[in-house]
């Protein structure tokens, strides 16, 4: 994993030093529950996760440039999305804002950044996104990314405990490319 930048953001694998800027974004209500995950309750939570970010090496650090802050983060998660999985090289984009950064553009400068290391760096086939029904900002960010709606599903949030309707989404390289 190497380090991406763009106009305002640097996107970079995980550390430790960052805890505190992870857990300072993941603790609050409503954050982590768009994305299917509770939001943290205690540091030592956020550490747990914030250790498997770095061993597994899929998930960016959003660091904002001017402030040198992580605020979110950006990963390519092996998922399954269909029954043609085997016949791509594909990851699921899936994606997490500090809600002090929320409406700015700098989610979808992450995004678009991320899709083009995907297809010129990984050489990935294609990647897919979803978002729940009713997170209208997630599907704006995927909209203007370029994604072509697949269809309606269900996913079950083990975290949360509960079904949500979910929206799918999917870029093929070659869409992407031209």
């Amino acid at each position: 994993m190497e380090s991406i930048k763009t106009k305002r953001l640097i996107l970079r694998p995980f550390m430790m030093s960052d805890l505190n800027d992870f857990y300072e974004y993941a603790k609050v209500p409503g954050v982590g529950e768009k994305a299917g995950w509770p939001h943290h309750t205690s540091i030592e939570e956020s550490k747990v996760i914030l250790e498997m970010f770095i061993k597994k090496q899929e998930t960016f650090a959003i660091v904002l440039k001017d402030a040198n802050k992580v605020i979110g983060s950006v990963g390519l998660h092996e998922r399954a999305f269909d029954e043609f999985d085997n016949q791509f090289k594909q990851r699921e984009l899936g994606y997490v804002l500090s809600k002090d950064y929320w409406g700015q553009g700098l989610m979808s400068e992450a995004v678009k950044a991320v899709i083009d290391y995907a297809f010129v760096t990984l050489k990935l086939d294609r990647l897919t996104v979803s978002h729940f029904v009713e997170n209208t900002p997630s599907k704006r960010v995927i909209e203007k990314a370029g994604f072509t709606f697949v269809k309606q599903g269900k996913y079950y949030a083990t975290q949360l405990k509960r079904e949500f309707d979910d929206l799918q989404y999917v870029m093929l390289k070659e869409d992407y490319l031209h």
